[in-house]
């Protein structure tokens, strides 16, 4: 099985706090996994060591066969937050195009006075339509809510043709019935990509996901149906998690 993330015995500090300590994890092409684990306890820095953001203080990374900050043009990613005002008058569409100036070097592009391609606007188009978004593509950023915001986000990082799409707490701010058109897309994503989304959202998680990446300081890998609250009162201190099962006969 082919490796897309690579993690052995890697050790990250910032200054003399440890963040994540021995980590050492594998994710194979076609996966979808989740990232979990209490705030602090290290998520969003493995995310930043898998783009090449940092680097780690012993063991190493492989990010698609290489060093990931060779390989991370075939990365698309949608940060946690992104600052937008929402009063800028850009569309959707405009949005979307960005992640194509991505492909083969922003800043070389960007200086050079870029100029996207009918190619480019064909893919853009492709991206909002598996985003369930074709009909918003003139629509004006600002005016849609916030799922909507945030699928065209997702729209953005997948029209570079990733291998890999990185989601960082891609649930948050949106209300239950986004988070269920939200799943069934990155479902279907899947069948072309490889996942791996932070997120805090037990829940959601498990109706996902195929495994999880359980990160406090150190790393431990589950199938989804391990999801257990044995697993979580392991991951999280007891009377921060609880689990409820719901009936919906």
């Amino acid at each position: 099985m082919e490796l897309v993330v690579e993690f052995k015995s890697v050790t990250f500090s910032y200054l003399e706090s440890v963040v994540l300590r021995d980590a050492t994890f594998s994710v194979c092409r076609g996966d979808f996994v989740s990232v979990i684990g209490p705030n602090g306890g290290g998520k969003t820095t493995l995310l930043k060591l898998i783009l090449g953001v940092l680097t780690p203080n012993s063991g190493s990374v492989q990010l698609l066969g290489g060093e990931p900050k060779t390989t991370v043009p075939r990365v698309g990613y949608t940060p946690q937050q992104t600052l937008v005002d929402l009063r800028f008058p850009i569309s959707v569409i405009d949005v979307v195009l960005m992640g194509r100036i991505r492909r083969s070097g922003f800043i070389s592009n960007l200086l050079s006075g870029y100029r996207y391609s009918r190619a480019d606007r064909v893919a853009a188009m492709e991206s909002l339509q598996r985003l369930r978004l074709e009909d918003f593509a003139n629509t004006p950023f600002g005016n849609l809510s916030g799922g909507q915001r945030q699928r065209v986000l997702i729209a953005r990082a997948i029209c570079g043709e990733p291998d890999l799409l990185l989601l960082d707490e891609p649930t948050n701010n949106i209300d239950a019935s986004s988070e269920q058109i939200l799943c069934e897309i990155l479902t279907e994503l899947n069948k072309t990509m490889t996942i791996i989304m932070v997120s805090h959202d037990v829940r959601f998680v498990a109706q996902c996901v195929n495994n999880v990446i359980c990160v406090n300081k150190t790393v431990a890998t589950h199938p989804t149906s391990e999801l257990n609250e044995k697993t979580l009162h392991q991951l999280y201190h007891p009377n921060e998690v609880r689990i409820v099962l719901h009936d919906h006969r």
